[in-house]
């Protein structure tokens, strides 16, 4: 196997990149590439400073599949995939980032290599978005190999076979990468890196973060970057804030707390000086009980509920619902009561929103504002009503109308 032909396929591969997807390609200008030990690298990988490749790999890819494995390596940095794993099972997160990254790559044109992780049902999800419905999955292994950590650095166990593998390997000396001979396939290229510190992580992340964005604006320049992948640039260089204060910023304008300049009555004197109303606001919450959202995650968020509520003067009427109104709705909380969870809440059969806002138009209601709390998976009412409805989403799902709040 000639090394030449290698590198002239992968420095054409890259070209191509440049030429036909400049985001990509511009990514992918920022790993150097280097010929790496079999041992530990089956196909290409990345530490997040270099693009590492098994030749013999690499040699048995077309054109367009060495793209894709380029790219792949790329955009794993580019989401700062190596920063964003926290407490989650390497393994499993490892699985996440590959079923997030691919069908990116596929709707931007790109063909996969054989055994590429991919489902339709992770399309357009992030890789924290898909984590937690991996149990079933946890037996497939990535096609390539995330060397930027390891599993004995937390987050569970349960690594990949290759990452256990590398685990037991020395690591180099002074934790240095050493040049491969060229040529060579028999254990001589470069050896795995150390993982990153804490450190290098967050420094790393920044610096993709610029790249992605130097990246994207010359793309949209061009005119060449569009579609999903846009899209999910666009989220992650917005600035980021917890479901939780997005909940209290949208509910906060409800609030029907402000200062009135109407004129006062003659025996409070000449002067019109600011006076503090407040009237206390309808809030109604519903629950999906059919989804895919459990018991915890409800306490969490009926939890903030009752601490903006108190804040917000809010009488909440809560409701649940599957299909139908779940027994014994709808409960009813003042300002100043707690809301509870009214027992388990049991649901089935198939998902519809309607009942709801049926149920609110049956009583005349006008709330200040209607917060569902689902996984955005059931019927939704051809038109929208006449007040404000927040959607809090678990999942993917799109809505038709309201505001959309991801639950992350």
């Amino acid at each position: 196997m000639d090394p030449k032909r290698i590198e002239t396929k992968l420095a054409a591969a890259r070209t191509k990149l440049i030429l036909d997807k400049p985001f990509l390609g511009a990514l992918v200008l920022r790993l150097p590439m280097e010929a790496a030990d079999p041992q530990w690298c089956r196909t290409t990988a990345t530490d997040a400073r270099k693009f590492y490749y098994n030749p013999e790999y690499i040699d048995a890819l077309t054109l367009d599949e060495t793209q894709f494995m380029l790219a792949h390596e790329a955009l794993h940095c580019a989401l700062s995939h190596f920063a964003r794993r926290q407490h989650r099972q390497k393994h499993l997160w490892d699985l996440a980032c590959d079923f997030a990254i691919n069908p990116l790559l596929v709707e931007d044109g790109l063909k996969a290599p054989p055994q590429s992780l991919m489902l339709d049902t992770f399309r357009e999800m992030t890789a924290e978005e898909i984590y937690p419905y991996l149990e079933d999955h946890k037996d497939k292994e990535t096609l390539d190999t995330h060397a930027y950590d390891r599993d004995s650095e937390g987050g569970g166990s349960g690594g990949s076979g290759q990452d256990l593998k590398r685990d037991r390997e020395p690591p180099p000396q002074n934790g240095q990468s050493t040049p491969p001979e060229q040529g060579r396939t028999d254990g001589a290229g470069a050896p795995a890196p150390q993982p990153l510190t804490p450190d290098e992580r967050e420094t790393l992340s920044v610096q993709w973060q610029q790249r992605m964005a130097g990246a994207a604006q010359q793309a949209m320049q061009a005119g060449k970057l569009g579609g999903s992948l846009a899209r999910i640039i666009d989220h992650l260089l917005q600035p980021q804030r917890p479901w939780r204060n997005l909940l209290a910023h949208y509910l906060s304008p409800s609030a029907r707390d402000d200062y009135s300049y109407m004129r006062p009555s003659r025996r409070e004197g000449h002067f019109i000086l600011p006076s503090l109303r407040s009237h206390q606001i309808d809030l109604v919450v519903a629950i999906d009980t059919s989804g895919s959202i459990k018991a915890r995650e409800f306490g969490e968020f009926l939890a903030e509920i009752n601490a903006l509520k108190g804040q917000l003067r809010a009488r909440v009427t809560l409701l649940a619902c599957d299909a139908a109104l779940a027994d014994g709705a709808p409960w009813v909380y003042e300002p100043w009561e707690e809301i509870v969870l009214p027992g388990a809440l049991q649901g089935g059969g198939g998902t519809s929103f309607i009942p709801v806002f049926d149920w609110i138009e049956r009583q005349g209601m006008r709330p200040a504002t209607l917060v569902y709390f689902t996984d955005g998976e059931g019927a939704f009412p051809t038109t929208p009503p006449g007040y404000p409805v927040l959607w809090l989403i678990k999942g993917k799902q799109p809505v038709p109308w309201g505001q959309r709040i991801q639950l992350n």
